[in-house]
């Protein structure tokens, strides 16, 4: 999803369908970003609500994503939404292989 300004695109959500032997199909929403400038104006709020309508639209059985700990902005505007916060799972990865 690209959210654009005069024809200057200015923000995107990229995400895309996982399935979870648990929850089943859920919508993972793999990034979302506002250009700097263009912050504070709601278009963080509009792309995240067209999250969540695709979601909807799509029947999945939630959205889920990521947020850095210490990414106090991000955690303040998520928290907004009432979500809950996993301290269940730990993220693992491997690196280039």
């Amino acid at each position: 999803m690209v959210a654009e300004v005069d024809d200057l695109v200015v923000g995107f959500a990229l995400y895309y369908i996982r399935y979870s032997t648990w929850k089943g199909q859920r919508l993972y929403l793999e990034d979302i970003v506002v250009t700097e400038k263009f912050r504070r104006q709601g278009i963080g709020k509009m792309l995240f609500d067209a999250i969540l309508e695709e979601a909807r639209k799509k029947n999945l059985n939630g959205v889920l994503w990521q947020v850095l700990e210490w990414n106090e902005p991000a955690i303040n505007f998520y928290n907004k939404y009432s979500p809950t916060f996993n301290q269940e799972w730990i993220t693992c990865t491997i690196e280039k292989v």
